[in-house]
């Protein structure tokens, strides 16, 4: 265990928890968002007496490491009694069960805990790790939490990433802090007040665009409960250095490529692309730029291995140096250790909080993950300073996420993230869509039109 002493900014922040019923704390990622909310729940209730018990609710992940891991580090912190509550029903319940101040569950059981207590809720604080978790009004998790809210005395909101897809997501998660009160009780009052409708037919609006000047006045509105800090503001992190290897095919897979995006592609109207299409479309693409692809079947149809043998190089360049390597399909993780398999590294997936604590130890040298699964909370900066792309996500949040596991508090080195970019292939759309900062899903629906277009062009 370790003396926790706060730098100023965590301090401002925990006083700022314990001054305020309802906050969000906007803090980017490896600025100890963590710590800050357990020293303010350990001083609430054993310094102030004012609490009885808080409820996380967090990505499984996190709620399955980080919280219990981040109370043990800290000699501050001993007393503070971290009940998780995972797995089987039987077993969640047991943990629910026992003599604790925090109890941590994963943000899939919102609704489950909520129709489990009813009116007999027992949490008076409750902690929303990630909350843009909850940043749609018509989600079953909101609403079970919307119904449990007038029992809860204090919420506290925990995000780097407050509005990942624009100012619409932050509707509901101020509603769940002031009950309405600084943006509107409803979804619709949000709209009428901040945005203009974006797209639409003659019956039905797709989606909205702010007014000019609606993002200064929402926020002007929401700053007395929300203290949003940038991490490069507070901390001497190291630099932060972007590899991009391209990926060459050789002709043979060129062709096979450059024919099965043409035959999908020419299936399609690109006047009837919808998001569903689209986000289905791009990820055969993506698939294709890694080498294999599913078929209708399931099965994994090989199509190269040229992004493999890029893999491969790279991690040879690195010359014993340990790093975590970002899949997105499961035959990708699949393909990446069967090229592993003659090698002598040690090769891990990552699963759970052991393989967390092994990394950090020294023990993998390379760690494959899905960055849905792991890219909040999770504190990797001590085994490494590599990260590899193998497949690109479209999600910004999620690849900011991702990356910052390494480019935190408490790396020594620089950061260094290898992104491998199959040339010509939709690897490219999606990093100028990274690079922009623009909504995924716009970026997504306009790059495919642009490649439907070509297809047809060439056809």
């Amino acid at each position: 265990m370790s003396r926790f002493e706060p730098h100023k900014y965590q301090r401002y922040c925990i006083d700022k928890i314990i001054d305020n019923l309802n906050i969000a704390l906007w803090l980017d990622m490896g600025l100890g968002k963590t710590v800050i909310t357990l020293t303010a729940l350990y001083e609430l209730k054993y310094y102030y007496c004012c609490i009885r018990k808080a409820l996380v609710i967090a990505p499984k992940k996190v709620a399955e490491s980080t919280w219990s891991a981040e109370q043990g580090k800290w000699v501050y912190l001993r007393h503070l009694r971290v009940s998780v509550v995972l797995g089987t029903e039987a077993q969640r319940k047991k943990a629910l069960a026992q003599t604790a101040d925090v109890y941590v569950i994963n943000r899939e059981n919102t609704q489950w805990i909520a129709q489990l207590y009813g009116h007999n809720w027992p949490f008076d604080v409750v902690v929303l790790d990630e909350s843009s978790s909850f940043k749609s009004h018509t989600a079953k998790r909101f609403k079970a939490l919307k119904a449990m809210r007038p029992k809860i005395s204090r919420m506290i909101e925990l995000t780097g990433t407050p509005s990942p897809h624009g100012l619409m997501d932050l509707w509901a998660q101020m509603y769940l802090l002031d009950g309405g009160v600084r943006l509107g009780r409803t979804i619709s009052t949000y709209r009428e007040m901040f945005f203009v409708p974006d797209k639409r037919n003659r019956t039905t609006i797709f989606s909205y665009a702010p007014k000019d000047g609606a993002a200064d006045a929402i926020y002007r509105l929401i700053s007395d409960i929300c203290i949003s800090m940038k991490s490069e503001d507070y901390l001497q992190l190291p630099d932060l250095v972007y590899d991009d290897i391209p990926v060459k095919l050789d002709d043979k897979a060129q062709k096979a490529y450059d024919r099965m995006e043409r035959d999908m592609l020419l299936e399609v109207d690109d006047e009837m692309v919808t998001a569903m299409t689209a986000a289905s479309l791009t990820g055969k693409l993506l698939q294709l730029c890694n080498g294999a692809v599913y078929a209708e079947d399931g099965e994994v149809v090989p199509v190269h291995d040229c992004k493999i043998d890029a893999f491969l190089e790279t991690v040879e360049q690195l010359n014993g140096q340990h790093a975590i390597v970002y899949y997105y399909f499961k035959h990708d993780r699949e393909r990446l250790l069967q090229a592993l398999k003659k090698s002598s590294l040690r090769v891990r997936v990552y699963t759970g909080a052991q393989d967390e604590k092994d990394w950090n130890a020294g023990k993998i040298d390379l760690l494959l993950a899905q960055p849905a699964s792991c890219g909040y909370g999770l504190n990797l900066q001590y085994g490494g300073h590599h990260a590899i792309w193998f497949g690109l996500t479209w999600s910004l949040e999620e690849y900011q996420q991702a990356n910052k596991r390494l480019h935190r508090q408490g790396q020594p080195y620089p950061v260094i993230i290898h992104r491998l970019i199959t040339q010509k292939g939709t690897d490219e759309d999606v990093v100028r869509s990274l690079e922009c900062k623009d909504g995924a899903q716009e970026s997504l629906l306009q790059a495919l039109k642009a490649r439907i277009d070509k297809a047809k062009g060439e056809a």
